[in-house]
């Protein structure tokens, strides 16, 4: 992976510096557009064989890099890519910040392969790796991570999602005391920040999408976090009714034929299975993981966050465009 990693970070800013543009125009598929766009026309150029496992779009039928769509330019390693050419397109549309430009590569193969739905997703840190059980209600994991890491339960951090589908986990929470921290958007950057080490949350609870799962569960094992992760179908995430069910039953006809199972709780292990992976985010808007995107004299400034798994190194990239 790693003769690919400035043509990784290149493929985000470009995505980012697309978007960038739009910021405030309250149109988020005008947003998506812009940075699927950009993102394609920088993968292709890349020197690889390269396949999207997992990407966003579908749920919001926004502009997208199609799952499956082969990428790059036909030479070179075979790669996984799941992509989000713009996370929190919402954020960018309303002016708001922690919006993303995220994707991440690992070796052929090695990338849980599934439609775009929803996941939810429980992230510690490695302090709290082995503590986590998905299976279990959400107190005992409180508590189970409050004990890995010896701290009182009123003291214990967690990053979610201010979504009405999140609304019981922020209330069970905060019944038990603890700290919650409930973000408009953005599961990728609050996984990132919880497995840090000056880590900002301890433990990250999100029904969110699939896409940004598997983009974050690759910078979780760099971290040597853990994660776990389970599909839930339309109705599950959204409430049930004619047209939610017929998403469902749709959702789950392509997990079958891609022999993925709703409902089945993944660990990081099988939701990305080699170590030899590539984690990049550029900041369009800036936020609590990286500042957006700046206008200057000289061009402008983007920033990158890029996380290789191989050599288990975080790099800032800081760079103008003129």
């Amino acid at each position: 992976m790693m003769p690919l990693v400035w043509s990784l970070v290149r493929t985000t800013e470009q995505a980012a510096l697309a978007a960038w543009p739009k910021v405030g125009c309250g149109d988020k598929n005008i947003i998506d557009g812009l940075a699927v766009t950009a993102m394609r026309q920088a993968l292709n150029s890349i020197p690889m064989r390269g396949r999207i496992v997992i990407g966003e779009g579908e749920i919001d039928k926004a502009p997208m890099l199609w799952i499956g769509e082969e990428v790059g330019n036909g030479t070179g390693p075979e790669v996984d890519i799941a992509v989000d050419p713009i996370e929190g397109t919402r954020m960018v549309a309303m002016g708001q910040n922690n919006a993303l430009a995220v994707m991440a590569f690992s070796p052929r193969g090695s990338m849980f392969h599934a439609p775009d739905m929803y996941m939810r997703k429980l992230v510690v840190n490695q302090k709290a790796a082995g503590a986590i059980n998905l299976s279990l209600s959400l107190e005992d994991n409180l508590r189970h991570v409050a004990r890995a890491l010896n701290k009182p339960l009123d003291t214990l951090r967690m990053v979610t999602l201010d979504k009405p589908r999140l609304q019981p986990a922020i209330e069970e929470a905060s019944r038990l005391g603890v700290k919650v921290y409930a973000l408009p958007d953005g599961d990728v950057a609050a996984s990132v920040l919880t497995c840090q080490h000056d880590n900002q949350f301890d433990v990250m609870y999100t029904i969110g999408g699939a896409p940004e799962g598997v983009i974050s569960a690759c910078a979780v094992r760099a971290f040597n976090g853990d994660m776990q992760a389970e599909l839930i179908d339309f109705c599950q995430a959204k409430g049930e009714s004619t047209e939610n069910r017929r998403i469902a039953d749709s959702e789950r006809s392509r997990c079958a034929e891609m022999g993925v199972d709703v409902n089945r709780v993944y660990a990081l292990t099988e939701l990305v299975t080699s170590d030899d992976i590539l984690f990049c985010a550029t900041g369009v808007t800036g936020g609590d993981l990286l500042s957006g995107i700046q206008q200057q004299a000289y061009g402008l400034r983007t920033q990158t966050l890029l996380i290789c798994g191989a050599d288990r190194t975080c790099n800032m990239v800081n760079s103008v465009h003129s």
